[in-house]
């Protein structure tokens, strides 16, 4: 398989789109620009196309179709199903699926509505059984250390308070007794590991109707989730919603800070260092996984 990325041209996906749509011809295609490690191109006004640009990307996506299958029954959102499945090239998959309902949470709300969708999301996820993951593929990752990540976190916020980005005194609240505490829950669950606003897609109403890109799907700390929903809707929101998805206190205040902390990291990297995420997207993630809100007391959970 090829070892560096290659991208298709707009020849490559036409081709592509005729063979997998033989009966009805090739659609108006155009690339999608918002995020993502695949090349995902818009298929008319119904469906989607994503193309892995390499070898290890193309693993991965084979190996989200038979997930996606898994989890489908499981949680009370869309996931996408594929139309067809093959290669756009020597070694490389690609999947045609069918376009999900909504647009994305970066530019629609979640009302209460959508936390209980969530919420069903984040239950569902755990009741994925985690023996059926195995044969698929699917990783198992080891959680992350919380008070590695602050001592990160507080050199970006250090530079960020510098330059009047951030308060870094607010950090303090992650006390040496916050991070003894919060360590990971022992069981381990089917998490998506990559639940950002992009991926989420948001009805008029503010319902949660689907959720996109299962690619970085792993076994590990349900936190991860947690805090991706953080940065996607908000501290509050996501707290609120793993609430009611049955997590206790210490799961969410595990997931609020590795939001917390992640964030801080991202805008130091993308000011400081080399990271090319949009600045604007960052200083909004950053604003919402630092909303105030009342769970910020550990107790039982």
């Amino acid at each position: 398989m090829p070892s560096t990325p290659r991208q298709p041209t707009a020849d490559a996906v036409r081709r592509v789109l005729e063979a997998m749509l033989p009966d009805g011809g090739a659609p108006e295609a155009r690339p999608v620009t918002e995020g993502g490690e695949h090349s995902t191109w818009w298929v008319g006004k119904t469906h989607v196309l994503r193309l892995a640009t390499d070898g290890a990307m193309s693993a991965r996506l084979r190996r989200e179709v038979r997930l996606r299958d898994l989890v489908r029954p499981h949680v009370p959102v869309a996931v996408p199903a594929s139309v067809a499945v093959g290669e756009w090239a020597p070694g490389l998959a690609c999947t045609l699926d069918k376009r999900l309902p909504g647009e994305s949470a970066e530019v629609r709300d979640v009302t209460a509505a959508g936390e209980e969708d969530l919420a069903g999301l984040l239950a569902g996820l755990r009741a994925v059984p985690v023996a059926r993951t195995g044969p698929l593929g699917v990783p198992k990752v080891a959680p992350r250390s919380l008070e590695s990540l602050r001592r990160e976190a507080g050199a970006a916020a250090l530079k960020l308070d510098a330059d009047g980005e951030f308060e870094a005194e607010r950090l303090e609240q992650l006390a040496a007794r916050a991070v003894a505490q919060l360590v990971p829950q022992p069981d381990t669950v089917l998490v998506h590991h990559d639940l950002k606003g992009e991926h989420l897609t948001v009805s008029a109403d503010g319902r949660v109707r689907g959720v996109l890109d299962w690619a970085d799907a792993a076994i590990g700390d349900a936190a991860e989730d947690i805090a991706g929903l953080t940065i996607a809707v908000g501290a509050r929101a996501a707290v609120r919603s793993a609430t009611l998805a049955g997590y206790g206190p210490r799961s969410c205040l595990r997931g609020l800070w590795l939001a917390r902390c992640d964030v801080l990291v991202r805008l130091g990297d993308r000011l400081y260092g080399s990271d090319d995420s949009p600045v604007g997207l960052l200083r909004v993630q950053l604003e919402r996984a630092w909303e105030a809100i009342l769970l910020e007391l550990v107790s039982e959970s």
